[in-house]
């Protein structure tokens, strides 16, 4: 049977689009609450009890996929609104589900014999899930179970909104732009009392911190950057971790971290910390040198200066990589242009992992610079669709992730993704060349393990903090001077040189302490949030920002209420760092010499990529490396 993408109506079809949602949330949960009818209805011990679980999962996971996504791309607010609704709906209803005791019982009574191992990782996931939702609890404890887990997703989808709609602009001298290239010069016009605006929009904000000259102008752009949803999303947040710290408490668990640990490679709550303070150990000697670097070079503009705040760690970072590396974050852009980037992208990858992307110039899509592409196996085999949404605009979602549009399941239904971003139109950063490669890495993820039997396994379904090493390895390919040069050309068609690659990667590893040190502060606030649940969540953001983090924080600035993280990760922002351990292990497998070495890179992407959930992590990285996974690449890059 072929395949076909979903089929989904112009972007000026509001009433197509409102069809489409209903179709793809209203219809599925229908079709999922009758399987679960149907499961309830099968007699105890009958095999088919796991096909339907799977059936219904199917429909879960397509009802979640266009909510979720249509709710933070859509550009019509009533329909992200109506998407989620739906969402609640389809949260709702898995809670319910989880609880339901008929279910379980189905399920726990299928005969074990004779199942294959995919079968049975299906079943024991399952079976495990019902138990961590509370399905063997006393009838009082899952009605408090249920109300807690529908409050809890509607207030971490509430912290979602606020972020995505606070967007906030500050006005500031046009003396400000001084330092700033000619294009975001030219797009920021000069109001009549003498001021321009600068939005929170991350093509806004990180140029403007990294280049302008007005320290000042660069405090205040800054500040307005860390209150995003303050002061909105600092009681919806209090909320939020009282909640799940109820939650994991009726369960057994000594807390929120336990219980959300207990199902990643980490196992333990008290493992994060002891985590986060190992690698802030490690990191410290490289971090304490590099910011006394830049603590030297500021004095030269402000004497006496006793320590760098966030607001211009930016801005000395990239004097110093251009003073001292000889690299200048303007004169590298001009490689950059976002056409040639995204095409270079398709190419590597495609080149890479024997991938073809084909434009679907007719696709329809939510709006016109959304670009479409079918994705196939060179050999011709459809694998799915991917569609790029990479510029910012009113009411869409202000960070960088891949959302899925469709799981793919083997014979059913091709996999479909959506990376959504926030970059500009014209001229790149490397740091957004970078990220670029990152998410695309999800990308990918999701389109290769889209050919699973049980949907369970389907896109990047692995433990998930093992969920960013895929993309933190594919990184490595927008540092490499050989394949930069296939597509970072400036106007008259010049490739970049290597020598400046080169001078580019120098300069990166000047910082990677503090990086590290900054990642800590994140983690902590994630993790100590969650285990602690301070009542000042400002005052105790800060505290952890002295202990962590190297640069010092804007006082009165609230940065947990903007930090989208603690919605979807919850207590495990460690994740990050985690799996970069990890990446660098993946990556010494390769030979930097031949990035695109066929042998090594198929085995990735057929026994990592393409295997998604149908095996614990750990043992997908020791399949392709042969050993089980180890932290001396990750310990040398960070010593070195």
């Amino acid at each position: 049977m072929t395949l076909s993408p979903l089929a989904l109506p112009p972007a000026d079809d509001t009433a197509g689009w409102s069809s489409l949602l209903e179709a793809r949330t209203a219809v599925p949960l229908a079709e999922a609450a009758r399987t679960a009818d149907a499961l309830r209805a099968l007699e105890p011990g009958e095999a088919g009890a796991l096909v339907l679980w799977n059936d219904l999962h199917v429909a879960l996971a397509n009802a979640f996929a266009a909510s979720s996504l249509l709710s933070q791309v859509h550009p019509d607010p009533a329909l992200r609104e109506a998407a989620e609704s739906a969402e609640q709906d389809a949260n709702r209803f898995r809670t319910a589900l989880m609880l339901d005791t008929e279910v379980f019982a189905r399920l726990d009574a299928v005969p074990r014999q004779g199942l294959d191992a995919g079968a049975l990782r299906v079943l024991d996931d399952a079976l495990r899930g019902f138990r961590r939702a509370g399905v063997d609890r006393d009838d009082e404890t899952r009605e408090r179970l249920r109300v807690l887990g529908e409050r809890e997703d509607d207030l971490a989808q509430a912290f979602g909104r606020h972020i995505r709609d606070g967007a906030r602009t500050t006005r500031v001298p046009a003396t400000a732009l001084d330092g700033l290239p000619g294009d975001y010069v030219e797009a920021h016009p000069v109001d009549a009392d003498g001021t321009v605006a600068i939005t929170t929009d991350y093509p806004d904000t990180h140029p403007f911190l990294t280049f302008s000259t007005d320290a000042d102008a660069r405090r205040t752009v800054m500040a307005a950057f860390l209150d995003l949803a303050w002061p909105e999303n600092d009681e919806v947040l209090r909320e939020l971790l009282a909640v799940r710290d109820e939650r994991a408490r009726l369960l057994g668990y000594d807390g929120w971290p336990d219980y959300d640990a207990e199902v990643k490679m980490i196992g333990t709550g008290p493992a994060i910390a002891e985590f986060i303070d190992r690698i802030t150990h490690d990191a410290t000697a490289a971090a304490e040198r590099d910011a006394a670097v830049l603590l030297e070079r500021a004095r030269l503009d402000h004497p006496g200066l006793e320590r760098l705040d966030v607001s211009c760690a930016r801005f000395y970072t990239e004097a110093v990589r251009r003073e001292r590396y000889d690299v200048d974050a303007q004169q590298v852009r001009r490689y950059f242009d976002f056409t040639r980037v995204r095409q270079g992208l398709l190419d590597v990858t495609g080149r890479l992992f024997g991938l073809t992307w084909t434009p679907v110039d007719d696709a329809p899509t939510w709006h016109d610079e959304v670009a479409a592409y079918d994705v196939a196996l060179a050999g011709g085999e459809q694998l799915g669709r991917i569609y790029l949404d990479l510029h910012p605009r009113a009411g869409k979602y202000n960070h960088a992730a891949q959302f899925d549009l469709v799981s793919g399941v083997a014979g059913r239904q091709l996999p479909e993704g959506v990376l959504v971003c926030n970059f500009g139109r014209g001229l790149m950063e490397h740091s957004e060349v970078v990220t670029l490669f990152h998410e695309f890495g999800h990308l990918l993820h999701h389109v290769l393990a889209g050919r699973h039997e049980w949907v369970r396994f389907s896109g990047v379904a692995t433990e998930w903090d093992f969920v960013e090493a895929p993309s933190q390895m594919l990184e490595e390919w927008a540092w490499d001077d050989g394949v930069l040069a296939g597509f970072a050309t400036d106007e008259e068609g010049r490739a970049i040189p290597a020598e400046l690659v080169d001078q580019m990667r120098a300069a990166e590893e000047f910082g990677k302490g503090v990086h590290a040190r900054t990642q800590m502060y994140y983690a902590s606030v994630s993790y100590r949030f969650h285990a602690e649940l301070p009542a000042d969540l400002t005052a105790r953001s800060l505290e952890l920002s002295e202990q962590y983090a190297v640069w010092a924080a804007l006082p009165g600035s609230h940065f947990h209420c903007g930090f989208g993280h603690l919605g979807g990760y919850t207590s495990a922002y460690y994740t990050y760092m985690w799996s970069l351990v990890i990446a660098k292990d993946l990556f010494s497998a390769f030979d930097t010499r031949d990035l695109f070495a066929p042998e090594v890179a198929l085995r990735y992407r057929d026994r990592v990529l393409a295997a998604g959930g149908s095996k614990d992590a750990a043992d997908l990285v020791e399949d392709f490396l042969g050993r089980p996974y180890e932290p001396t690449a990750f310990t040398a890059w960070l010593e070195r």
